[in-house]
C-alpha cells in the first residue's frame, strides 16, 4: 500500500458539514489525502445522526463510495452504547469526543457553553476534565480522541500553562495509551506541541484530523502532518485503520 495521509475526522451534510460525500472524496483526491466521513452520531448535537436507524442509513450511503466510514461519538451522550455489534462492525473506525465534562456534583459543562457554574475555576475544571477523560478511555470503544485540547469556551483564551499542568498531561497520555486510543492532531483545534511530544514519547499513536466542516477545511491536514513529522513520527505510524485496524473489528475498507 502506497502511503498517503489520512484525514480521520471530517463532516458531511449528514451532520453539520457543508459537503456531500462525493464532494469530500473529490476534495481529498485534489489534496492527495485518503478521506473519511466522520459525522456526528449524538443526540446532543443539533445537526447530527440521532437514531440507530439513521446510523444504518448513513453507513449504507458511505458504502457506495471509496471512503473510510467513521463517526464522531460524544462520550456524554448514550447513543454509542445503543448500537448493536453488527452495525458497529460496519465502521472502519470511530472517533470519540469530550464535548462535555462531568463535574464531581454530576453537572455537565459543555465545550460550547458560554456560562459556567458558580465557583468553577480553571483548576477545578481541568481536574474534572482529566477524570472524565480517564472514564472515557476506560469505557468507550473508539480509535481516536478528537481534538484532545478542546475545552469550554470561557477558558479557550487562557494561556496553555494556566490549564495544562505536567501532571494532567502525563495522566492524559497514560489513559490514552492504556485504552489503545490515538491522539488526534487537529487542524481546527491545534494541540500544543509539548502535549503532542508527550503523547509520542509515551507511545500513543497519532492521528491526523481536519475536523473539516467546509470545503476549505476538509482533508487539509498539512499542519497536523508537519507537526507529526517535526516530532519524528514516521508517516506509516500515523493512524490509518487500513493498516492498524480498529476497535470496531472491521479491518476491511471495501466499496459497497
Amino acid at each position: 500500500m502506497n502511503w498517503q495521509p489520512v484525514d480521520c475526522h471530517a463532516h458531511s451534510i449528514w451532520s453539520d458539514g457543508a459537503l456531500t460525500i462525493d464532494q469530500i472524496v473529490e476534495r481529498a483526491v485534489v489534496l492527495g489525502v485518503k478521506p473519511s466521513v466522520t459525522d456526528h452520531v449524538s443526540r446532543d448535537v443539533q445537526r447530527s445522526i440521532q437514531s440507530v436507524d439513521d446510523v444504518v442509513r448513513y453507513l449504507d450511503a458511505l458504502e457506495a463510495f471509496d471512503v473510510l466510514r467513521g463517526a464522531e461519538f460524544c462520550w456524554h451522550d448514550g447513543l454509542w452504547r445503543e448500537l448493536p455489534p453488527e452495525i458497529v462492525a460496519r465502521f472502519t473506525h470511530r472517533v470519540g469526543s469530550l464535548h462535555a465534562i462531568r463535574l464531581p456534583d454530576g453537572q455537565w459543562v459543555h465545550a460550547f457553553s458560554r456560562k459556567l457554574p458558580d465557583g468553577l475555576t480553571p483548576a477545578s475544571y481541568m481536574e474534572a476534565h482529566l477524570a472524565t477523560l480517564q472514564d472515557f478511555a476506560r469505557e468507550m470503544p473508539v480509535d481516536v480522541l478528537a481534538h484532545p485540547t478542546l475545552v469550554t469556551l470561557p477558558y479557550r483564551a487562557l494561556d496553555t500553562d494556566e490549564l495544562w499542568t505536567d501532571e494532567h498531561e502525563a495522566a492524559m497520555v497514560d489513559a490514552l495509551f492504556a485504552g489503545g486510543i490515538a491522539f488526534e492532531i487537529s487542524s481546527r483545534y491545534p494541540p500544543h506541541e509539548r502535549l503532542v511530544r508527550r503523547a509520542v514519547d509515551r507511545g500513543v499513536r497519532i492521528s491526523l484530523g481536519s475536523d473539516g466542516h467546509t470545503a476549505e477545511q476538509v482533508a487539509d491536514v498539512r499542519r497536523p502532518l508537519a507537526l507529526a513529522r517535526s516530532l519524528s513520527v514516521p508517516d506509516e505510524a500515523l493512524y490509518d485503520p487500513r493498516r492498524h485496524g480498529s476497535r470496531t473489528g472491521n479491518r476491511s475498507v471495501q466499496r459497497g
